[in-house]
């Protein structure tokens, strides 16, 4: 199958629209916050939103610090997914007409989540006693007028009778609170302002919110049926870097936390930043300790030592994990170019101004730490020597998976052609469809050649796209059209292939290697296409 980078004279493009290149640096953070949704994957585009929507920095946890340095070093834009462990809302208690109450509980956890609630009988019938509105807002603080949220309930009822209009039954739909208990058999009694018993007043929240302990691995983990913890993800919008700070400013993330972020993020073609254990205080212990922690993936990478920052709550400088800041200086380096463009600039990341590597580390230290995938982050790129491409944590997988740079590429190109075909998964298979699917693709893979992705490849050997019978055959049952992409490897004449399934929610991209096709598990006649489509290529 031919491989031009451009469609060939008197050849038709794909109806279906371009695929577009996704944005990289995009960073997700897992963890505690002072405040906020819980469980629900929050995009912030500065600090200072991140302040606003859950309250910013937090001495008992780390994550809002690494949300600071991210930004501080260049990110531009990030996913926040708030974990809590056994924390609660505050409470609202307003009294009945039958001198009992009805109890309200916040939706979002924490000491710092203040609410208040006014209640009044405007334009209701004259014969309805059951029935009362709701207001609700979110305060900035305490006694505050700052409203930050506001939900009003109109012509609820205290009568489990009256079904969507119940009390109970209408605020399960709130995103502010809940009824604890059971209401009141009566309905609550009208607010009044405390100083004229006139006007409408407000009842504010009650001091018993709890902010929770602190977090274990299983918080973070979270469930993948529930949708919790990391697996909240699943639910947010594309972003291409994962970092989870540490549970504790003394305490280190588990590593079977690592190995399930590993491998969500290797289903979401991310790459997972990694903190180097506490216990690596200098390079001899790093290199001593790297076999013994005995994690290692290429949709990983690690940054040592940890760094230096000024912690503006404690008023001086402090140890801090490296991950936030190592998200920003990969994304301030996305913003100049596409991942697999390469730079002097570029290539070996530094800090911002302010923030410095917690000890020193020698060049003979940095070189033996490379061998293992471990990167040296620098706070000034060394004038005497060439700068070193950075690594993931693959230090035995294939030559392209061993740096970042290709690595990222890589997971970059499968996730715009899977996001750019979803149209495919509702498509019936047929020879214009086959087509269709072949331009498409082929025509953004031919716009990353022309913008130098497959550097040291021909027009005609830097990528393939099939799709045909062979892999969608008349006699399945099911709609959607599977394919195969490959583009180039490091090595001459080597592909990365894949059989490509699209689907709304994201699809799957099956790695199949050139020289072992049959190792896919493919059927009789699609071995038969691809042995054909193998000579094709090695000759």
């Amino acid at each position: 199958m031919s491989s031009d980078p451009s469609p060939r004279l008197g050849e038709e493009r794909s109806p279906q629209p371009s695929i577009t290149r996704l944005p990289t640096g995009r960073a997700a953070f897992v963890g505690r916050t002072l405040r906020g949704p819980v469980g629900q994957p929050t995009r912030v585009s500065s600090f200072a939103q991140f302040q606003s929507v859950f309250g910013g920095l937090w001495q008992p946890s780390p994550l809002g610090y690494s949300v600071e340095q991210f930004f501080d070093n260049g990110g531009r834009e990030a996913t926040v997914v708030r974990v809590a462990n056994g924390a609660r809302g505050a409470t609202v208690t307003l009294p009945a007409v039958d001198g009992r109450s009805l109890e309200l509980r916040a939706v979002r956890p924490g000491t710092r989540e203040f609410l208040r609630v006014c209640i009044d009988y405007d334009n209701l019938p004259a014969g309805d006693a059951d029935a009362f509105n709701l207001t609700v807002q979110r305060v900035r603080a305490r006694g505050s007028l700052h409203v930050e949220d506001q939900e009003i309930h109109r012509r609820l009822s205290i009568r489990a009778s009256d079904g969507p209009r119940f009390v109970s039954e209408a605020l399960a739909r709130s995103a502010l609170v809940r009824v604890v208990g059971a209401p009141p058999d009566a309905r609550p009694a009208r607010t009044v302002d405390a100083d004229s018993g006139l006007a409408t007043g407000w009842i504010g929240s009650n001091a018993d919110g709890d902010d929770g302990a602190p977090l274990t691995d299983y918080d973070l983990i979270g469930s993948e049926d529930e949708r919790t913890g990391m697996f909240a993800l699943d639910d947010a919008e594309p972003f291409d870097l994962l970092y989870v700070p540490p549970l504790e400013r003394e305490r280190d993330v588990g590593l079977a936390t690592w190995v399930v972020a590993e491998r969500f993020c290797r289903r979401r073609r991310a790459l997972l930043i990694v903190d180097p254990p506490q216990a690596w205080q200098t390079a001899d212990d790093a290199i001593e300790g790297f076999e013994a922690w005995g994690f290692q993936s290429e949709n990983a990478t690690l940054f040592f030592p940890r760094m230096l920052a000024y912690d503006k709550l404690r008023g001086r400088f402090e140890t801090f994990a490296p991950g936030g800041a190592v998200a920003g200086m990969l994304a301030r380096r996305d913003a100049r170019m596409p991942p697999w463009e390469e730079s002097e600039e570029s290539v070996e990341p530094v800090l911002r101004p302010g923030y410095k590597p917690a000890c020193q580390v020698t060049e003979a230290q940095r070189v033996r730490l490379r061998t293992f995938g471990v990167n040296a982050l620098l706070s000034l790129r060394p004038a005497l020597r060439r700068p070193e491409r950075p690594r993931t944590l693959a230090a035995g997988s294939v030559a392209d998976f061993r740096y970042l740079a290709s690595r990222r590429t890589h997971s970059f190109i499968l996730n715009c052609i899977l996001r750019g075909t979803r149209w495919a998964a509702s498509a019936a298979p047929g020879p214009d469809a086959f087509a269709a699917i072949e331009a498409q693709v082929r025509e953004f893979l031919g716009d990353l050649y022309r913008s130098g992705a497959f550097p040291g490849r021909g027009p005609d050997d830097a990528y393939f796209v099939v799709c045909d019978e062979s892999l969608n055959p008349p006699a399945a049952t099911r709609r959607g059209l599977r394919f195969v992409v490959g583009f180039a490897a490091t090595r001459a004449g080597e592909f990365h292939g894949y059989r490509v399934e699209p689907a709304p929610d994201g699809g799957d991209a099956q790695p199949v290697t050139v020289n072992r096709w049959r190792d896919a598990r493919f059927s009789p006649e699609q071995v038969e296409w691809i042995d054909r489509l193998a000579n094709r290529l090695e000759a």
